[in-house]
């Protein structure tokens, strides 16, 4: 279990138990980590702002303040990478850094396997340029092969199946990076372009998007990053 996910789970863990208190050494126990870590842990999201305070005693340990923390949230993994991205939108104001706290905590209080699948999803979309990004398109983050009908730049349409891999957003337009199997390659759609598509039931075989597949020049996209 990998940190992100563990904060998730003392968080839940603590929740379910509020308002009786869990021990450093239980926890330790629990997460098979060292109490040195829970603690660490603990300091963590005390700082994030997360509601934990510590009873002393024999009977004593980590309390969560049910009060004053929210429900797990019913996030999808593409409302999760969408609210990241409209943080792009608070870059150079005063409220960037609130919007980073609000996105971790939501992220936080997400369900373990749809926090992990935003991560994964996240790690598809690239942003180009530091101007502001269009309107998100509606194919992010559907996990189906796609049937779609495509204009190219004089307006012929064609239709395709294609494999979704990954998205690269840029000042002026989307872009969707996919295995084409018309072309038997991998192409990437503009996605003002795509007049229709229908997700259909079928699961594309695991392709990895690598960075030479995005033809973009290296270190000029940026992965989008869900913490903010």
């Amino acid at each position: 279990m990998n940190r992100t996910d563990r904060l998730y789970a003392l968080v839940e863990e603590l929740r379910a138990v509020s308002p009786r208190p869990r021990s450093a050494r239980w926890l330790a126990t629990r997460f098979e980590v060292s109490v040195r870590t829970v603690e660490r842990d603990i300091g963590a999201l005390q700082q994030s702002g997360v509601p934990v305070y510590a009873e002393t005693g024999r009977t004593g340990g980590y309390c969560l303040d049910k009060a004053h923390t929210m429900p797990p949230v019913n996030l999808t993994p593409a409302e999760a990478v969408a609210m990241a991205l409209a943080l792009r939108h608070l870059d150079g104001t005063p409220f960037r850094a609130e919007g980073r706290s609000a996105l971790h905590k939501l992220a936080a209080a997400m369900r373990h396997e749809d926090a992990a699948m935003a991560r994964d999803l996240a790690t598809c979309v690239h942003l180009l340029g530091d101007g502001p990004i269009p309107p998100m398109p509606h194919v992010l983050g559907i996990r189906r092969v796609l049937r779609i009908r495509y204009a190219d730049r004089g307006g012929t349409i064609t239709r395709r199946e294609i494999e979704p891999l990954g998205y690269v957003g840029k000042p002026e337009h989307w872009y969707l990076v996919a295995w084409c199997r018309l072309r038997g390659a991998i192409r990437a759609f503009r996605t003002d372009r795509i007049a229709s598509f229908t997700a259909t039931a079928e699961v594309p075989p695991l392709r990895r998007l690598r960075p030479e597949d995005l033809d973009i020049p290296s270190g000029d996209a940026v992965p989008l990053d869900l913490a903010g």
